[in-house]
Order: structure tokens, then C-alpha cells, then sequence
């Protein structure tokens, strides 16, 4: 796993210990910062259920204001603070060990542009974190995409859902075993 563009281009990231994470991978992220583009200039960019960090890391590589990482588990916690550290790219980030949906219950501390969603599989959590955003708008921009990494099998639509009200999905895109999920503000 590298950083692939920017300031930290071809930095090698550590990996969390164990199976509890999976990274997304390289050729899936250059996806990603492909659909974003310039957009992700001083953005800022949340990333849930961060894992090792790369995604964030890459948007930081890339010219993001800042980013916040949020975990529940100690090993991907160490292992983003490690990677912003190995790429130099720790000051403009913030890392916080704390459940995603306790953080998205608490008082909003940044509005973000971009929120990441990859949490663990077959849990539905990406479908709660989405909810979660779509009950707490005041997290988002305006313009704010919110993007969800699943594997595709766990994939319904959350458009037919009475309970969301304020976001709408407006694309996806399949990467093999991958699929992003895009939303944004009605």
C-alpha cells in the first residue's frame, strides 16, 4: 500500500495487524481521487472507520485542509497516527479513537466536504453511518459528497427509505470486490 499522488507520492503505508481492517485498494483509491479531483484542495475530509489511514492520507497527499480519522480499535488508531508520520503529513490531520456513531452524535466541531465510509462487512453499518449523516446534516457542506466503500453484495438502495431525508444517492461505482456508493444533500 502507497500514497499515490501528491506531496507523499510513493510512501509505503503500514498495514493495521491482523484481519480486523481491509484496505482499500491502490487501484480503487486512484479511482476515487479521479471522480474528486481538484475539488479535494483544501477540503476537509472525514474519514470513518479509518483503518490504516489511506484514504485520509491520500486526501491530505493531495492538498486537503484537514482531515479527521476516527476509529474504535487501538491497532488502526497507532497505525494512521504511524502512517501520518511516515508521509509528514500529521499536521493537518487529527486522529481520534472513538466510535463513528458516538462522533456523529456529538456537537459539531467542522462542517466536512467529503465523509468516507468503510466500515468492517456484513455489519450494515455503512446503511447506520449513512442514516447517522442523514439525521446530522449540520456535519456536511452544502456541496459535501458522502461516499461509502462496501462490498457489493451488501449493497440496497437507502433512496427507498422514508428515513432519509436529507441525502440522495447519485452514483456508484464497481471495482471488482469493491463498491462506492455515492450521496449528496438533496
Amino acid at each position: 500500500m502507497r500514497v499515490i499522488a501528491g506531496k507523499a507520492r510513493g510512501r509505503h503505508l503500514l498495514s493495521v495487524p491482523g484481519e480486523t481492517t481491509r484496505p482499500i485498494t491502490d487501484r480503487v483509491r486512484e479511482a476515487l481521487f479521479n471522480i474528486i479531483g481538484d475539488d479535494i484542495q483544501g477540503a476537509t475530509f472525514l474519514d470513518l472507520f479509518a483503518g490504516t489511514g489511506s484514504v485520509g492520507i491520500e486526501a491530505l497527499s493531495r492538498g486537503a485542509g484537514q482531515v479527521q480519522f476516527i476509529d474504535l480499535n487501538r491497532a488502526p488508531v497507532t497505525t494512521v497516527r504511524e502512517n501520518l508520520k511516515i508521509t509528514g503529513l500529521d499536521a493537518g490531520a487529527d486522529v481520534l479513537k472513538m466510535d463513528a456513531f458516538a462522533y456523529l452524535e456529538l456537537p459539531v466541531v467542522r462542517v466536512y466536504d467529503y465523509v468516507y465510509i468503510a466500515p468492517p462487512q456484513y455489519k450494515d453499518l455503512w446503511r447506520k453511518a449513512v442514516v447517522s449523516l442523514d439525521r446530522h446534516p449540520e456535519w456536511i457542506s452544502e456541496d459535501a459528497w458522502v461516499i461509502a466503500q462496501i462490498y457489493p453484495k451488501e449493497y440496497h438502495s437507502l433512496n427507498d427509505e422514508a428515513s432519509l431525508m436529507n441525502l440522495v444517492e447519485f452514483d456508484q461505482r464497481r471495482y471488482g470486490s469493491t463498491l462506492l456508493v455515492f450521496y449528496r444533500r438533496k
